[in-house]
């Protein structure tokens, strides 16, 4: 009789990179809970890691691929797969040129290794620089900041939360999501033990959040106006020669510069304008100054907003100005055992911005990328270098970008689509061939990203509990297939032998580390708190931190037009967006332990403004945007301040043509039906999420 056996790994369906304990038998899963001797999450799981189990058995998940014909999804084989997709690509790029071809990447993908190490060969076997990922739609402010001001686009300042006195959280939720931008499980604990050693944690946010109802306080804030509280917070800081230069005195650019620039937002003049008064203003400001250690942190609510550029830059400000950057308790950089920016070193990629513009809005590239609000421009724009087709890996931005529902005209005017995909969604419906890759308890893990955002520093990798199906295919098994055909060169190494030689550079000098060397350690190896690093980390020249970049100077002209604007008679609401903790962006709806409850696709509002429009709850409503509208049932809450209305992110399951039928039955409505590709953070190009103008109506 088959006992009962153990498996370590870490569950990747989000940033939050959980150890796993799973108990199974054959290909029976028994078990699946949080490996209490993970060094980095201490037992802590959520819903979504049980949930690996339903993934890997759902009848819906495709395993070979299929092609869309006139009767309908057939399936072929990979080997008619593989050839038909080389060969539309190569006949396009000969019919149109290289940048006919457009690509998009999802999420998804930087969570896997095979995507993340055989995805750039694809990529420049294609050739085109049409070149689109989530980032722009979700992060890109953070990284626009970091090359800015420390020259490189991954050199990311962490909140050293365990060991710090005052912290400081704007527009996120990291209750929820257990961090973002900040690999922090068990975040709640986390929080916790801030306050149990005496510490604060104060939340800025239009909603009273998961995270702020465990706070020390809350403050509302109207939303895109977190750019002016920061400014107002710098100006009491100067203000009352609270600053603190701290080690890195010799190593900044910029200091007196900033020191003048504020002076123009003082709490007096911005109190009324982003909802929070003057004195609690000044509070915050000696609070977070005079604390012995503190850290801000701002995450989506800053990032998706008309201001993303400049929340981000402020915040680093912030940290610096008050001695809390490359500090312990304060902002901190990390040095993984894989050290991607370390590396770059030997590659030269450390970012690049504008070195060529969108063809037909004239946005400027980042580091390769163009913002992913401008593709429908692309494919729906007749002229020379108009995207004819698509390649998408992971993504399913008609529910994650902007006006996803000319997102769909476009992706149906393409001559030839390819999605490598697990689903046939919202997104996938419109390509011609999908090549479903293996996914979870078939895939061995190493998070090559999130070990660089984490609060610690460490290493894990695990093999894969199952062994995949002959007719299945690895991520990067198809990567290679596709990118052997485009280019004519092979690559025969497969993913743990990129790692070896990728661990071969860390930065720990462990000659024994490798691939197998980890394979002792399955609840991973701890290499501790994050520690100063500054200047020998920066990028820049001068090996000085750029604190008045140009960039963000210029900007702020465009922030003080705001100081005069009017409230929208015909769009009175601004509307932001929202997590749950069993939702991870679009792709986790398909999962009854995951979907089963209450409606949670519903739109939050005050109950002063329920009461003005004769609301009840779970009433449904049309809301109306200048792009579209969507209708869904209202929940009335105080938790949102009046005038703000949230609707969650990552729903819309309603379209036809998909083969998701839990997600179907709890569909929901997609936020980004209502949302503007022509709003965007002018300075970054990041997608403005955070803040749409509706107006509600009652159903007649």
């Amino acid at each position: 009789m088959e006992s009962i056996k153990k498996h370590y790994r870490t569950c990747n369906f989000c940033e939050a990179m959980c150890g796993i304990e799973i108990s199974y038998k054959g290909k029976e899963i028994i078990a699946i809970k949080g490996d209490k001797n993970d060094s980095l999450s201490r037992g802590h799981i959520c819903p979504k890691a049980i949930a690996l189990k339903d993934l890997h058995f759902d009848e819906d998940r495709l395993k070979t691929p299929i092609k869309r014909t006139k009767n309908g999804w057939v399936d072929i084989s990979w080997e008619e797969a593989f050839n038909e997709v080389a060969a539309q690509i190569k006949n396009i790029q000969k019919k149109y040129g290289k940048n006919a071809v457009g690509s998009y990447r999802g999420n998804p993908m930087v969570h896997n290794i095979g995507s993340m190490l055989f995805g750039g060969p694809f990529m420049q076997s294609i050739g085109s620089n049409q070149k689109y990922t989530a980032t722009s739609v979700d992060q890109l402010p953070h990284h626009f900041a970091s090359l800015m001001m420390f020259g490189h686009y991954l050199l990311l300042p962490i909140p050293d939360i365990d060991r710090t006195d005052f912290m400081l959280i704007m527009g996120g939720n990291p209750v929820v999501s257990n961090g973002s931008i900040m690999t922090a499980p068990d975040f709640s604990n986390r929080l916790k033990a801030i306050q149990k050693r005496g510490g604060q944690v104060v939340v800025i946010d239009p909603r009273y959040t998961e995270t702020a109802k465990i706070a020390t306080s809350h403050h509302f804030i109207k939303p895109g106006k977190d750019a002016l509280l920061l400014l107002a917070l710098l100006q009491v800081i100067f203000d009352e020669n609270l600053e603190i230069r701290g080690h890195l005195k010799n190593h900044l650019n910029g200091w007196n510069s900033i020191k003048e620039v504020v002076k123009n937002y003082s709490p007096e003049k911005v109190a009324a304008i982003i909802g929070i008064d003057t004195e609690t203003i000044k509070k915050l400001a000696r609070q977070f100054a005079n604390a012995k250690t503190a850290v801000c942190y701002g995450r989506l609510g800053l990032s998706t907003q008309e201001f993303g550029g400049l929340c981000q830059w402020l915040i680093n400000v912030l940290n610096i100005v008050t001695g809390n950057l490359d500090s312990k308790g304060g902002a901190l950089f990390t040095k993984p055992a894989i050290d991607i920016v370390g590396m770059s070193k030997m590659t030269g990629n450390a970012g690049s911005f504008n070195k060529r513009q969108s063809r037909v809005k004239k946005l400027p590239e980042f580091t390769g990328e163009y913002p992913v609000s401008t593709l429908v421009d692309e494919i729906l724009t007749p002229g020379e270098n108009q995207i004819k087709a698509m390649i998408t890996i992971s993504g399913n931005p008609v529910l994650s970008t902007p006006n996803g529902k000319k997102l769909e005209e476009a992706f149906e005017s393409l001559e030839f689509m390819v999605a490598i995909d697990i689903y046939l969604n919202e997104t996938t419906k419109y390509a011609n061939i999908i090549l479903p890759p293996t996914t979870g308890l078939e895939t061995p893990v190493y998070n090559l990203v999130f070990h660089q955002f984490a609060i610690k520093n460490s290493a894990k990798y695990a093999e894969a509990l199952f062994e995949k199906e002959d007719n299945q295919r690895h991520d990067w098994e198809i990567l290679e297939a596709l990118t052997s055909r485009l280019s004519g060169q092979e690559n025969p190494a497969n993913p743990e032998q990129v790692l070896d030689y990728m661990l071969q550079f860390s930065c720990y000098n462990d000659p024994k580390l490798s691939v197998a060397e980890l394979k002792k350690h399955p609840h991973g190896i701890d290499y501790g708190a994050l520690t100063p690093q500054f200047p020998e980390r920066l990028f820049t020249k001068d090996k000085k931190i750029e604190m008045a970049h140009p960039l963000f100077i210029k900007d702020l002209e465009r922030l003080n037009k705001t100081l005069e604007e009017k409230e929208d008679a015909t769009y009175p609401f601004s509307l932001i967006g929202r997590r749950h903790l069993r939702s991870n962006n679009s792709w986790m709806h398909n999962i009854e332990r995951l979907t089963k409850g209450k409606e949670r696709c519903t739109l939050l509002i005050n109950s002063e403004d329920a009461h003005q429009l004769k609301l009840k709850n779970g009433e449904k409503v049309s809301v109306t945007s200048n792009v579209g509208h969507v209708v869904l049932p209202v929940e009335i809450t105080d938790n949102i301040m009046p005038k703000v209305v949230s609707i969650p992110h990552g729903w819309g399951h309603h379209r036809k043509g998909i083969k998701l039928e839990t997600a179907q039955k709890h569909a929901g409505v997609s936020i980004n039906d209502l949302t503007d590709p022509e709003k965007r953070d002018e300075l970054t190009g990041n997608a403005d999420f955070s803040g749409t103008r509706i107006k509600i109506e009652k159903l007649k």
